[in-house]
């Protein structure tokens, strides 16, 4: 009887362990996603900044940010070479 109860006991915290995973892996993904939004508007905030003495402007909309937010650097880049091309 006491196997029974220590299999079940080591099977009761696998699955805890399995729940924990799934629950804290997405919530980890959505804050690096968060990271990034804030990153990309920072970039873009920058780039209007200085380009408000030169008459530029980047639109800042969820787009923008989130393609700013995860390429960084070349996705302002990006960004501005569309904003002169367009």
């Amino acid at each position: 009887m006491e196997w029974k109860l220590i299999l079940l006991g080591l099977l009761g915290l696998a699955g805890l362990y399995l729940l924990g995973s799934f629950v804290v892996t997405p919530l980890k993904y959505l804050f690096r996603l968060f990271a990034y939004v804030v990153v990309g508007a920072l970039l873009l905030a920058v780039v209007n900044f200085g380009g408000s003495f030169f008459g530029f402007h980047v639109a800042i909309n969820p787009v923008t940010i989130l393609t700013a937010g995860l390429l960084q650097v070349p996705g302002v880049v990006l960004l501005i070479v569309l904003t002169l091309m367009i």
